[in-house]
This record gives structure tokens, C-alpha cells and sequence, in this order.
């Protein structure tokens, strides 16, 4: 699909680490659209949540329909701005973001979810588990029937798809992931059900919520896997885990979701380079004893161990102005939409002419962490 070029002459393979979060998804498909132009597609996707659903359409399309429907769905969740948001003043467009708001709530995001109405959940009372919930993702469904290519994601499309969910019952993660099994819309609207507002989703006769409840960012997904492979991946945070000191309600609740929701990055990226020291020793050890002693089996372990690899993270962050609204996450504002989506185009672009991954690393080297220019410019290398 994608050929040998200046920014990947090395033919890295490429992950695409997409995290939970509502509306501010629509960063992701500005992030996706700047790769996709500029022959970064990737080789592997994985998301939760709104990744989950970016994921999806990515995934499930062929090259040359992706982008086409990653808008067709963005177009359809937008909500419509009474007033032109590029020709009031910032506190007007407040207010009206606060009103879109206001109205997705009652009224829902149509292709996505629906109130509903006549439930009895609200009240305390008990209901079957696929209905527990303050809306129905039950238009979710025909959205992604309609948008993905769910034949072509489960027999010939070259991108592989991981979708997280978490087990109502065991509390486990759960990776749902189209090189081991079919994927279905069913899949994804599991891994976007949180909790309360969206009722879990039955797969294979078990319950499914929202991945964000274990890890919002699924980059542990791709460290668990070591790579054969240096490894290009591009990882999307929508949330910020540092932030000022809260002194109003509504940044308290901002502050909150931040926190909560924001990437652990740093914690996995720890516990892969110990992982990683881990099977470099263990190969020299083995290298060290005589031939005659080691056995097939125990060579193909070792060399399965793939400990010297690269993993270069280009790491984009949305730094979207949201007025510390802490329902910035449930804003559908077609204005606010397209401002997210050209602000992950605009910072894709600057990563990719950084491209700091072209650059030469230590040997050895385990993680190299690529942060946009003017962010923190200098890769931090870890071995």
C-alpha cells in the first residue's frame, strides 16, 4: 500500500495509538489525514473508545476511500453552529458551544447515540444490562455499517486493528484484535461504552465497556508486544496530565478528567525498557554458551526475543482552548470539530517535517520519545 520514501527509508513499521475521548477525537482524524498524505499510513492501529471508532473507519476502508469516510463521519456527528463561530467574539462562542452541549445531551449526536427517554434506570430501577445506561448506541451500529468495510477489514486490509474493552464481570482489558478474530461493529461499540451514559455491549455472550476504564491509552497493547522490528509509532493524547491549580467548580471537573483519562505513558514506556534489558541479557547469557549446548528450540526463543529493536514514539497532543469545560469531551460543535481536525493536521505536519525519527539513535537504544518542536524538542532516549 505504501512504498519506500524519504520519511520512512528504512521501512519502519508504523503504529497509530489512538486514545479515548469523545469529541476531541476529532483531533485523531487531523493527525491520521497528515500521515495518510504524506505515505505514513500505518501497518498497525490501535484505539479505545473514539479511537476505537477512528480506528475503525481507517482500518476497514480501502486507501482510497479512508479520509473520505473518517470526514463522512465527523460531518454527521457535527452539530450545527447557529452562528458563524469565526465572526463573534470568544465570549459568544461560548455560550454557543455551552448551548450545542446543552442540546447533545437532551437530544443526543445523531449516527452515534440517543436518549433514552422512557427509561427506567434514571430511577434506581433494574434493567436488563444492555440497557443500563443514560443512551443508546444502537445508531452507532448502522453508522459504522454504513461507513466501514467490515469484509475487506477482516480478509484484506493490510492494517492490522486492535480494539480495548474491558469485562464488566472479570474487570479484565480485552484485546479485541483482527489478526486473531473477526472484528464487527459489535467490537467497537463495546470498546466506546462508558459508563453510565452508554449501556456495555454484549460480544460472544459477555459484557463489554469502554477500554478507558482500564488504560485510556492503549500504547501498552503495542509494548506488550515486542518488536521483531524497529517501529515507527505515533501516539495520540487527547487529555493533559499536567495542568494549573483548579480554583472554579468547572476547572475542578476539567482537572479531574484530565487526570483521569490522561496518558500513563511514561509508566509503560519504564516497564518495556526493563523488559527490554531483560531479554538483551538473557541473549548475551546465551550467546556465551557453547554451541553444542544449546538446542533449536531454545535458538528460536531466543531470536523471537527480538530485544534489539527501536521504538521511536512521536508523541501529539491536543492543546485544544476548551475553557476548562469539562463536558469539552461531549462538544460536537461542527466549528469546534473542525478546529480540532485542523489543529491534528497542523501538528502532524509539524512532526513530520521534524521527522526526528530520520535521525541517529544510540545503540542499543530501547525507546526514543519524539515530542513536537517547541514542546520539547530534543528526542529522550532510553536504552
Amino acid at each position: 500500500m505504501f512504498s519506500r520514501n524519504p520519511l520512512n527509508p528504512e521501512c519502519l513499521r508504523i503504529v497509530l495509538v489512538l486514545q479515548g475521548g469523545g469529541a476531541l477525537g476529532a483531533y485523531q482524524a487531523g493527525v491520521y489525514q497528515a500521515l495518510h498524505e504524506h505515505g505514513l499510513g500505518p501497518d498497525w492501529i490501535v484505539g479505545t473508545s473514539i479511537g476505537a471508532i477512528n480506528a475503525t473507519l481507517i482500518a476497514g476502508n480501502r486507501f482510497d476511500t479512508r479520509l473520505q469516510r473518517l470526514k463522512g463521519f465527523w460531518d454527521l456527528v457535527a452539530h450545527p453552529d447557529n452562528l458563524d463561530m469565526a465572526r463573534i467574539t470568544d465570549t459568544q462562542r461560548r455560550a454557543q458551544i455551552h448551548l450545542n452541549t446543552i442540546d447533545t445531551v437532551v437530544r443526543g449526536v445523531p449516527g452515534f447515540f440517543s436518549p433514552r427517554y422512557f427509561s427506567c434506570f434514571p430511577l434506581g430501577m433494574q434493567v436488563p444490562p444492555e440497557d443500563a445506561s443514560f443512551y443508546d448506541t444502537a445508531p452507532l451500529d448502522a453508522t459504522l455499517s454504513g461507513l466501514v468495510d467490515f469484509q475487506f477489514l477482516n480478509s484484506g486490509s493490510p492494517t492490522r486493528l486492535t480494539v480495548n474493552a474491558v469485562n464488566v464481570t472479570s474487570g479484565q482489558l480485552v484485546h479485541f484484535d483482527s489478526d486473531r478474530a473477526r472484528i464487527g461493529p459489535e467490537h467497537v461499540r463495546a470498546s466506546c461504552s462508558l459508563p453510565p451514559g452508554f449501556a456495555p455491549v454484549r460480544v460472544d455472550g459477555q459484557l463489554y465497556w469502554d477500554g478507558g476504564l482500564y488504560s485510556n491509552t492503549p500504547l501498552e497493547s503495542v509494548l506488550a508486544e515486542l518488536p521483531l522490528a524497529d517501529t515507527l509509532c505515533f501516539m495520540v493524547d487527547l487529555w493533559s496530565a499536567a495542568g494549573a491549580e483548579p480554583v472554579t467548580l468547572d476547572e475542578v471537573r476539567t482537572r479531574q478528567k484530565d487526570v483521569l483519562y490522561a496518558s500513563r505513558t511514561q509508566r509503560h514506556i519504564t516497564e518495556y525498557i526493563k523488559a527490554h534489558r531483560l531479554q538483551r541479557k538473557l541473549r548475551e547469557m546465551f550467546g556465551r554458551l557453547p554451541v553444542e549446548l544449546r538446542t533449536e528450540d531454545e535458538v528460536r526463543e531466543m531470536a523471537a526475543l527480538g530485544c534489539d529493536t527501536t521504538l521511536h514514539i512521536v508523541r501529539l497532543r491536543y492543546a485544544g482552548r476548551d475553557w476548562h469545560m469539562a463536558s469539552k469531551d461531549i462538544n460536537f460543535s461542527k466549528g469546534s470539530i473542525e478546529w480540532r481536525w485542523d489543529q491534528g493536521y497542523t501538528d502532524a505536519l509539524r512532526a513530520v517535517r521534524h521527522a526526528g525519527w530520520l535521525r541517529k539513535v544510540a545503540a542499543g537504544a530501547a525507546v526514543v520519545v519524539h515530542e513536537l518542536p517547541g514542546h520539547d524538542a530534543a528526542a529522550r532516549q532510553a536504552d
